[in-house]
């Protein structure tokens, strides 16, 4: 996990502007990552 005010420090943004900007292109991220961990356990 990584925590907002630090993906925000990163970019070099508050973490208001990251978080309404930024929010959409991170929803969903989770399952793909989920599936990408499951596929390489399983092979």
């Amino acid at each position: 996990m990584v925590y907002p005010q630090e993906a925000a420090d990163r970019a070099g943004h508050g973490i208001d502007v990251m978080l309404r900007v930024y929010a959409k292109c991170i929803d969903g991220q989770r399952e793909i990552a989920n599936q990408r961990i499951e596929a390489a356990l399983v092979s």
